[in-house]
């Protein structure tokens, strides 16, 4: 049961990571500073693109205009620390795993 919420924990960590490279990666395209022409650039912003898309779309839906600034992947990270507490101090000691 140990391996399954370590899994779990580690897949939560690698796509925190992910969330910060797409945001990162978002501004220093936003400001010029990478050639968006470069395909290795290309494939890199499309990978991060396709996988934080989907779930941060619902998130934008939900939260209201606010003239530019995306709260999104601050809203994700906070759900995402969120699930990671829950299953570290409620849902793991309920099958005798201490995380």
């Amino acid at each position: 049961m140990y391996a399954l919420f370590a899994t779990i924990d580690l897949a939560l960590q690698i796509y925190i990571w992910i969330l910060v490279a797409s945001a990162i990666f978002s501004w220093l395209f936003a400001f010029n500073v990478i050639n968006s022409n470069n395909q290795f650039v290309n494939q890199v912003g499309m990978f991060l693109y396709n996988v934080t898309e989907p779930v941060l779309r619902p998130i934008r839906r939900l939260l209201p205009n606010l003239g530019g600034i995306d709260i999104s992947p601050i809203i994700l990270l906070l759900i995402i620390f969120f699930i990671r507490m829950l299953l570290a101090t409620t849902v793991a000691p309920l099958f005798g795993v201490r995380m």
